[in-house]
């Protein structure tokens, strides 16, 4: 199979031949038809992530075809369409029975603890706790846009953070994971506050449902949050991952608010230095949200089938492996707005593998 390949931490990623996964027990292997990237993928380039072992395949975002199915595996067929969350719980363990595969400690995510989506096949471990099966009218893009950033989003407002109608929701940062909670927040009766550097994913988020936004340069974003609620936000999301973003998120937040931290920090950036004096004075909470389970998607395929969420929106464009594997470097760096979708098949002949 064609896959985009990282040699070690930094190195410049290169789309290369390589070895076809078989179906572990328990697993799948699935054609890929779409997979995303984002700040994650970026992060595991960095040696951010210690789970990785190089060299690597990275991709955690994905939907495609079931092309093989392995031993104990009840559930699912070949050709049947499918998704994934990022994490893979084992299916087996209290957190996974509970329905918290999010938190499995035997966890497996694509593109980190093994090889990932940015190739034309991938493995997927305990099938049967972890597969979603797509409606016939969502699309692959449309479902690897879910993957990581909109469900990830979905869960945070709506599992963790339980928004209400009418709360006010100021979200930093408005890339993939930052609109797709403006879209979420604005369908289910928030009021929402956007917050990002580029005008034009301010735009967006607009577009989206967001009632203010502010352009984040040159101006106190908590004090500006404040000046539009008085007393400040009930929800806020990082949906950056920064020192400086977390702290605005937590500024602009009403006594007993609710932070939802969606951005990573990861400890190689450093601890960062939190204003913990008006977390305990103002009693607010800090809510961490990694993903969601498996379990959890029908709720939210509901709202899509039915048109409230329309998460084919963000979907900004689509490249192939090439293309990602030039831009994975410099991701960071990258003004993001929406979700990029790469098609492992665009530019290549069907692959007649299976």
């Amino acid at each position: 199979m064609r896959a985009v390949v990282i040699d070690a931490a930094r190195s410049q990623p290169q789309v290369r031949e390589m070895p076809d996964p078989s179906a572990p027990a328990g697993g799948v292997v699935v054609r890929v038809e779409a997979t995303g990237i984002c700040r994650s993928d970026w992060h595991g380039w960095a040696g951010h992530d210690d789970d990785i072992a190089f060299p690597h395949v990275p991709g955690h975002e994905l939907a495609g075809e079931v092309v093989e199915v392995g031993a104990g595996v009840t559930r699912w067929r070949v050709g049947d369409r499918v998704t994934v969350p990022f994490v893979c719980g084992c299916g087996h363990c209290e957190w996974c029975l509970a329905g918290d595969a999010q938190v499995c400690p035997e966890q497996q995510q694509p593109g980190f603890t093994h090889w990932g989506s940015f190739a034309e096949y991938v493995a997927l471990y305990a099938a049967d706790a972890n597969l979603v099966a797509l409606p016939d009218d969502v699309g692959f893009a449309t479902a690897a846009s879910l993957g990581c950033r909109f469900a990830t989003a979905y869960r945070a407002l709506v599992g963790r953070a339980a928004v209400r109608e009418g709360e006010w929701v100021t979200v930093i940062g408005a890339g993939g994971v930052g609109l797709s909670s403006v879209m979420i927040a604005a369908a289910l009766g928030a009021q929402v506050i956007a917050v990002d550097r580029n005008p034009e994913a301010l735009t967006a988020a607009a577009e989206l449902g967001a009632r203010h936004t502010l352009v984040a340069d040159g101006i106190d974003v908590p004090a500006a949050v404040h000046d539009l609620v008085p007393g400040g936000s009930h929800i806020a999301i990082d949906a950056v991952g920064s020192e400086s973003t977390c702290a605005r998120a937590i500024l602009s937040l009403r006594r007993r608010g609710r932070l939802a931290q969606i951005g990573l920090l990861p400890p190689v950036m450093g601890h960062p230095r939190l204003p913990m004096s008006r977390v305990i004075g103002w009693e607010l909470d800090l809510l961490g949200s990694h993903g969601m389970a498996a379990s959890d998607y029908p709720a939210m395929m509901a709202l899509i089938e039915s048109g409230a969420l329309q998460p084919q929106r963000l979907v900004a464009g689509v490249i192939s492996l090439a293309e990602a594997a030039a831009r994975l470097a410099t991701f960071d760096q990258a003004t993001v707005t929406g979700i990029t979708i790469i098609d492992p098949h665009l530019g290549t002949e069907p692959s007649g593998r299976r």
